[in-house]
């Protein structure tokens, strides 16, 4: 069953189509990655979906529901979040605190959303540092607090942008453990990501964007051995 519809999504600044006739469906429960060259759109579509743009045509479905022209708050209540490929902690905050801005989505408690955030730091292994301030911590511990954040919004499909840029291959391998733990929790996940080691290890499948326009969509073996992926994406040599 999908959770998350793209039908014919374009988007157009001026007369440049940054997305083109983009079509994929998410099925609940997976993990489906997103990757293409630089400039290839896959940050301009997770806009639209999450309601940063709205799309210049086509339809995207959430649950059932068009989402178009939702703002990304309403989208956020809707159960749908992302995080960013340049981390926006909230740096004069504690650890903590930004967690729970993020748990305030879904109630007016502060004890409860306090609850919620530190239970989120557990999962990110972030619990000793809860009154550190954010803008203190180190990248890696920086994109896990993000995925801490929107965590707390409990959603149902959580988009990552480039969640591993930057990370070293340790700092990479806990994010990809915690994307898997995630998922088992039953989250559905939609994942940017250039390593192409982990979107391999990660994916059930994987929708390949060139230059705006879908190129290809399958399970990871079928778009590893896509010569039209491997020409525009992988490089061609051996």
């Amino acid at each position: 069953m999908a959770i998350l519809e793209i039908r014919h999504v374009s988007k157009f600044f001026g007369g440049l189509a940054a997305n083109s006739d983009v079509s994929f469906d998410v099925a609940e429960g997976t993990v489906t990655g997103l990757i293409g060259p630089n400039g290839a759109g896959k940050t301009t579509l997770f806009n639209c979906i999450t309601g940063y743009y709205p799309p210049s045509k086509g339809e995207i479905v959430f649950k059932g529901r068009r989402v178009n022209g939702l703002k990304p708050d309403k989208v956020c209540k809707l159960g749908m979040v992302r995080t960013w490929q340049k981390v926006r902690p909230l740096t004069n905050l504690s650890v903590l605190d930004n967690v729970m801005v993020g748990a305030l989505c879904r109630t007016n408690s502060v004890k409860e959303a306090r609850g919620v955030a530190l239970g989120q730091l557990r999962i990110v292994r972030l619990q000793n540092k809860t009154n550190l301030l954010a803008g203190a911590l180190p990248i890696g511990e920086r994109k896990r607090l993000e995925v801490a954040r929107v965590l707390a919004t409990k959603p149902k499909l959580l988009l990552l942008d480039e969640v591993m840029g930057g990370l070293n291959p340790a700092e990479s391998e806990e994010i990809i453990q915690l994307i898997l733990e995630i998922r088992r929790e039953g989250i559905t996940l939609m994942v940017i990501e250039h390593d192409m080691k982990a979107i391999m290890r990660l994916s059930d499948r994987i929708v390949v964007l060139n230059s705006g326009e879908k190129l290809a969509e399958g399970s990871p073996k079928e778009i590893v051995e896509n010569p039209s992926v491997i020409e525009a994406y992988l490089g061609t040599e051996q």
